[in-house]
């Protein structure tokens, strides 16, 4: 087993994830720019908490980990933008910006702890 499948906030980022790549999968008409760019924000979220775990120095894992929560940042946006085009409804909405704030305070907590 590798380090990263022990952190909890590895494991949120998973979930919500599989819920964006669904959302995308059910809503074909949206922006393909958009639908893009939410795909590669949401991965990178996983992906660099992943090659963070792995770094030997606190600096390089804390870099990774910003890395990861611009990314959240990117997601929160690109739903926003959804969300004014009326393809998404508020409830829905409001489920992953919860998600997503829920997972930058865990990364914020990952990041502090590099220091």
């Amino acid at each position: 087993m590798f380090d990263f499948e022990n952190l909890d906030v590895y494991k949120k980022a998973k979930e919500l994830n599989r819920k964006v790549l669904s959302f995308l999968r059910e809503n074909k008409q949206i922006d393909s720019y958009i639908h893009n760019q939410l795909k590669r924000a949401s991965i990178s979220i996983v992906i660099n908490i992943a090659e963070g775990s792995g770094k030997f120095s606190k600096p390089d894992k804390r870099n990774f980990y910003i890395i990861s929560r611009g990314s959240v940042y990117e997601c929160v946006s690109l739903f926003e933008l959804i969300f004014d085009e009326n393809q998404i409804n508020k409830e829905e909405f409001s489920d992953f910006y919860q998600k997503f704030e829920t997972l930058s305070k865990m990364l914020l907590g990952l990041i502090n702890s590099q220091k």
